[in-house]
């Protein structure tokens, strides 16, 4: 075991008072954040005795870092408290359980004081019910006034003087010693919960045509009890590892993004910090506590996008590719959709005015009406995103093109190991262009396989799946045929 010897400590401890200069916040999209502060700090050579009541209301106290950045002063945090209960009315109605306080009422413009006992405070109960699900009931207060009782209040309660012992806000205490007297300009830095940001964007595309203008925008919204005033603000974009007390570790997805904005606006800074990317908002930012506030991070126009038209017919298991033996059940398979999926497609290329890394986020698209005005056409979610990736968004399905796929042959050789499947896709186009429709075809049954005949050519884009472009002119029908053999 190992002895540390402690200083001797001075048997004075004094209330310190502090000014709290511009914080700063780092915002994680996890429903966290680090909230950093700098306080003034005027200490006696010995123990002092701190109160600070600018904190939030989902600290994590054990994240807590108090320390002097410069250096200089041997600053010792010998003991820490954390007061997450300030009062309000509920828990004041509670601390006089028992005792009468005054309570004001108003009738027709006039204010009468009338005494009343608290016999009980309003309080919320957790119950569980025969089923063992958990139940929460309400407990209405109960005064007595005059002899009776009554289950409300009989006015508005005139509480008397707090004992030293009550916060009116969330409040760490510490003991601090300090080897001489001193004053500096200490760092104050937690983690919190109730801090988040996300990312949006939305896509417009013209009357006609495929080259769209794009608008990112990134929400941070703020539910951690506290407002903070003219915060530096920063976004941490990556995957940021942290526990979760409540949950097995779980991985935590934090984007990256590029900021691009017009260059007589602010400009958003960017930089890699450690493994991940790290953005700060241009100008100090007000973020009241419950608000959501939204920035504009990156613009850019004349991106060039594709729509494109897929058929995926056969109905499958999600997990179809886990089976592990052959399947050579004759049905599997054979279910068919008639949609065809609409897809919208571009490259995050410099070349294609974009080229920058772009986080998670929802992705609206939109389309001019002949009449001036912006519909919108469809949205979905894209994920994180590098510079010089494609992005591929779903938004919806084809009115005027349908898909039918049915299974026209099925062979099962009786001694061999061999199983052979004819497939037809037909595809109607009931539009008035012509248009490119990507069929893709799982080959769910087993991983050896070779396709014996078709009808259209084909790509092999993975180890069980094959892609037939086929064009279709407007109101005309295509058929896709094709026999393969499965070894094993």
């Amino acid at each position: 075991m190992l002895h540390m010897k402690l200083p001797k400590l001075a048997p004075l401890i004094l209330a310190v008072t502090f000014a709290q200069a511009q914080p700063a916040l780092t915002v994680y999209n996890e429903n966290f954040g680090v909230v950093r502060d700098s306080l003034t700090l005027q200490l006696e050579s010995g123990m002092n005795a701190v109160s600070y009541s600018g904190v939030t209301a989902q600290l994590e106290p054990e994240s807590v870092i108090l320390r002097d950045p410069s250096g200089k002063v041997a600053l010792s945090v010998v003991e820490q408290s954390y007061r997450g209960d300030p009062v309000d009315q509920q828990r004041l109605l509670q601390m006089f359980e028992g005792q009468s306080i005054n309570f004001l009422q108003s009738f027709d413009g006039k204010e009468v004081i009338v005494a009343g006992k608290i016999i009980r405070a309003p309080s919320v109960m957790k119950l569980q019910n025969q089923y063992g699900h958990g139940q929460v009931k309400t407990l209405e207060p109960i005064v007595e006034v005059e002899g009776q009782l009554q289950m409300r209040l009989p006015g508005l309660p005139l509480f008397p003087e707090l004992g030293d012992d009550s916060v009116l806000q969330p409040t760490l205490n510490w003991k601090l010693f300090a080897d001489q007297q001193a004053e500096f300009e200490a760092q104050l830095s937690y983690l919190t919960r109730g801090l988040s940001w996300k990312a949006d964007y939305n896509l417009v595309l013209p009357e006609k045509g495929d080259v769209v203008t794009l608008t990112g925008w990134v929400s941070i919204e703020n539910n951690t009890g506290k407002s903070f005033d003219s915060a530096k603000i920063k976004l941490i974009a990556g995957d940021v590892n942290k526990l979760d007390e409540s949950q097995p570790r779980q991985m935590m997805d934090y984007a990256m993004a590029e900021m691009r904005v017009a260059k007589a606006a602010p400009q958003v800074e960017a930089k890699k910090f450690d493994e991940f990317h790290m953005y700060a908002l241009p100008l100090p930012t007000t973020l009241r506590d419950a608000e959501t506030k939204q920035v504009e991070f990156v613009r850019a126009e004349g991106v060039q996008t594709q729509q494109r038209y897929v058929y995926d017919g056969a109905t499958l298991p999600y997990n179809w590719r886990n089976y592990g033996a052959v399947n050579q059940d004759q049905r599997f398979g054979a279910q068919a959709k008639t949609d065809v999926a609409i897809y919208r497609e571009f490259e995050n290329t410099e070349a294609n005015g974009l080229g920058v890394a772009l986080p998670a986020g929802r992705t609206r698209f939109y389309r001019m009406d002949d009449d001036g005005q912006l519909e919108f056409t469809g949205e979905n979610r894209i994920d994180h995103t590098p510079k010089d990736e494609t992005i591929r968004v779903y938004l919806g399905n084809a009115f005027d093109l349908v898909g039918e796929r049915k299974q026209s042959a099925f062979y099962r050789h009786p001694s061999r190991d061999l199983i052979r499947e004819t497939v037809e896709i037909e595809l109607r186009n009931r539009g008035e262009a012509a248009v490119t429709i990507q069929v893709m075809e799982h080959l769910y049954r087993w991983a050896n396989w070779e396709i014996q005949s078709s009808s259209h050519a084909f790509e092999k884009t993975d180890s069980q799946t094959i892609d037939f472009p086929v064009v279709v002119a407007p109101g005309a029908t295509e058929t896709v045929i094709y026999t393969v053999e499965y070894t094993w």
